[in-house]
């Protein structure tokens, strides 16, 4: 009789259980769908966790465009990590399962799988209209590898900051920039995007334009002429002379004259009898007054050659009488 009285009360306890843990999960499942939107619409479903206890961090979307409940275009949620639905439901003590898109660090989430929560809303854009293909999407960079999105200040939108979080990747130019000639990005006047296209374009190294003088002409409009007489290192390319990341010397040249003149001109000279003397006669080695020495005349191109960029005076081809002292 003892025993079949304690069986009962075992049993009622456990059924007395059971209904207590029905009756608060069904509490919560109805305070969850009670909760109302914090930040954006039907987000409860997130926030009724995700609170300022819990992740501060992520409410501060709403000091973003994202955040903006007015904007009918605003994504949820779900619209970015997915329906998440074992994470929702989860009632287990452990940490829940991960969302079915999560964009940290250590996320398992591929590169092409967070880039498509992007680009359903941003892919019409024209500034990004050539990122299939691009050299950061080839690469597998995710969107959330340069922006941040639960955040008032993204830096890469920081022209400040901009290069900072370039410089993550791109370590060379980073020292380039630290060098004396440099375009004033440490400065805080330009970004790395007054040049580059980080979306893609169809330029080369990502230039916002559809070649490299192009893109330099957007700021140096005086070089690009149109001159009578062009110089060819200039229309084809201007990194044939310069390194726009800093260099050594000055004007961001790649060499310093002469020795960047004489990478393609043979440097030039002549026998200079005002100069050397009248004593000076020419022999048989200088063939009729004609140095076999190669001079550069006081050693600086740019003493005569100053419009290297183009001009419009007379070319200085072979002869030039204003230089020729026979």
């Amino acid at each position: 009789m003892k025993v079949k009285q304690m069986l009962m009360a075992a049993l009622q306890s456990a059924a007395l259980g059971a209904l207590l843990f029905a009756a608060s999960a069904h509490a919560a499942t109805e305070a969850k769908a009670g909760a109302k939107d914090l930040v954006l619409n039907g987000d409860a479903k997130c926030t009724a966790c995700h609170d300022e206890a819990d992740s501060p961090g992520l409410l501060a979307i709403g000091k973003t465009r994202h955040g903006v409940k007015a904007d009918g275009r605003n994504p949820t949620c779900t619209n970015c990590h997915g329906e998440s639905v074992s994470h929702i439901e989860y009632k287990g003590k452990d940490k829940p399962p991960k969302p079915d898109r999560a964009f940290g660090k250590t996320s398992q989430t591929t590169a092409l799988a967070k880039n498509d929560a992007c680009l359903s809303c941003h892919q019409g854009d024209a500034k990004r209209s050539h990122w299939e293909g691009s050299a950061h999407q080839s690469k597998d960079v995710a969107c959330s590898s340069c922006h941040q999105i639960h955040t008032s200040h993204d830096k890469v939108r920081d022209k400040k900051a901009q290069a900072d979080v370039c410089y993550t990747c791109h370590k060379e130019q980073r020292a380039q920039m630290s060098r004396p000639s440099h375009h004033p990005v440490p400065e805080g006047k330009m970004g790395c995007s007054d040049c580059h296209n980080a979306h893609g374009s169809v330029g080369p190294k990502l230039m916002k334009r559809d070649s490299v003088v192009d893109t330099c002409y957007t700021c140096h409009m005086e070089k690009r002429g149109p001159f009578v007489h062009n110089h060819e290192p200039v229309s084809e390319d201007c990194s044939n002379c310069h390194n726009p990341h800093g260099t050594v010397a000055e004007s961001m040249l790649k060499v310093r004259a002469p020795f960047l003149c004489h990478q393609c001109h043979t440097p030039h000279g002549g026998f200079i009898p005002q100069l050397l003397g009248a004593q000076a006669t020419p022999n048989a080695a200088t063939q009729s007054g004609k140095s076999t020495t190669n001079l550069t005349q006081g050693r600086g191109c740019l003493n005569c050659h100053t419009q290297v960029h183009g001009t419009n005076n007379p070319s200085m081809t072979n002869p030039t009488p204003q230089f020729n002292f026979r």
